[in-house]
């Protein structure tokens, strides 16, 4: 069973900026896909980027269209902890944002967008100001 805990959202003004963090223990599998997802009131889960754990210096990204340039995902694999840097943040970004986990048994990546993962943490609130 893998525990996600997310961490470092709050309250910005637009323009500003966060670093979420969320910290994962007990995993047994070697390679995974993890990636952090939002929801705002009255709308569906949607993905904001997401890593594979095989990435070489976090290359194997995928971010959704709105986020590109603004936001970057990385994991610390010494760490077991996955971080969302956001810069530029716009009151559209508002949403609570969940850390997920899925385990890849394949050859190659099963990173997508699809908030179809196996784990996910509890989520940490983000709120942009205009």
């Amino acid at each position: 069973q893998v525990q996600l805990v997310e961490s470092g959202g709050g309250s910005v003004q637009s323009g500003g900026s966060l670093r979420l963090s969320c910290a994962a223990s007990g995993s047994s599998y070697s390679r995974y896909c993890m990636g952090w997802f939002r929801q705002a009131p009255g709308k569906e889960r949607e993905g904001v980027a997401v890593i594979d754990s095989d990435s070489i210096n976090n290359s194997n990204t995928i971010y959704t269209n709105s986020v590109k340039g603004r936001f970057t995902i990385s994991l610390d694999n010494a760490k077991n902890t996955l971080y969302l840097q956001m810069n530029g943040l716009k009151p559209e970004d508002t949403a609570m944002y969940y850390c997920a986990a899925d385990p890849n048994w394949g050859l190659g990546s099963n990173c997508r967008l699809l908030p179809d993962f196996r784990y996910w943490g509890q989520g940490t609130q983000v709120t942009v100001s205009s």
